[in-house]
């Protein structure tokens, strides 16, 4: 069976809701850092509402999703990045909240129910300071678009690599 080298990379949120636009704002730096250094063939840069029919569409068939999404955490600290890694047979386990009412940890427990999850997934959270109606990031949200944006960079790179030697993660 051929693996499909199909990477999704989608930031969650809203950018009129302040730090819940962070998800926008990471792939929006991305597509930016890409015009220098493109992503590797078959890397869709998405940005989502968070509705879980929408997630599960951009996620479905990929080898790899990494999904960016703010979040509420108690106590926050805000700018703080939250990594978590899941395949076909790890579940959810809750941690800090998404900002969404209906959180990503529905939305991938129904991806898994309906057989659609990715062969692999990272989970970026970043906690965020201010959900108010607005634009523009704080400053400690601001501050990890960039150091995300190499940071999911180098879980693309090091994603094909695996593949490239023929270890797929996920299996």
């Amino acid at each position: 069976m051929a693996v499909s080298t199909r990477i999704a990379v989608i930031g969650v949120g809203n950018e009129f809701r302040r730090d819940d636009g962070v998800g926008p704002a990471v792939i929006a730096r991305l597509r930016a850092r890409a015009a220098d250094r493109a992503l590797p063939a078959g890397t869709t840069l998405s940005s989502s509402d968070g509705d879980p029919g929408r997630l599960i569409g951009l996620w479905e068939d990929t080898e790899l999703a990494v999904v960016v999404d703010a979040a509420h955490a108690r106590p926050g600290h805000p700018g703080r990045v939250h990594r978590l890694e899941l395949d076909k047979r790890q579940t959810w386990q809750p941690g800090a909240a998404s900002t969404h009412g209906l959180g990503l940890g529905e939305a991938v427990e129904l991806s898994r129910a309906l057989g659609r999850m990715p062969r692999h997934m990272i989970v970026y959270a970043v906690e965020g300071a201010d959900s108010s109606l607005g634009t523009g990031l704080t400053e400690a949200v601001a501050a990890a678009v960039e150091p995300l944006a190499e940071r999911i960079e180098a879980d693309i790179a090091r994603h094909r690599d695996a593949v490239a030697r023929g270890e797929v993660p996920g299996r």
